[in-house]
């Protein structure tokens, strides 16, 4: 996996990275490890992708805010 070398940022009072790949398909089997981990954790992010990209946006909705659950998140997929 290729990231941009940013961090996560607070972007709309979400937590969003930006990720980025070679193409379409590596972008792809990232999404579904996301999704993979999302499940697990009972915590679903939003997700945007296309060819060579993936960004995420993660927000606590019955918080309605960025909580532990999120940053938790966060850092695991930043492990993929």
């Amino acid at each position: 996996m290729n990231t941009d070398g940013n961090s996560w940022s607070e972007v709309d009072g979400k937590l969003f990275k930006r990720f980025e790949f070679s193409n379409f398909l590596e972008a792809w089997d990232f999404v579904n490890q996301v999704g993979e981990l999302a499940e697990k954790k009972e915590h679903h992010p939003d997700i945007k992708f296309g060819w060579g990209y993936a960004e995420i946006f993660l927000f606590t909705h019955d918080k309605n805010e960025i909580s532990d659950k999120d940053y938790g998140l966060a850092e695991s997929i930043d492990a993929i």
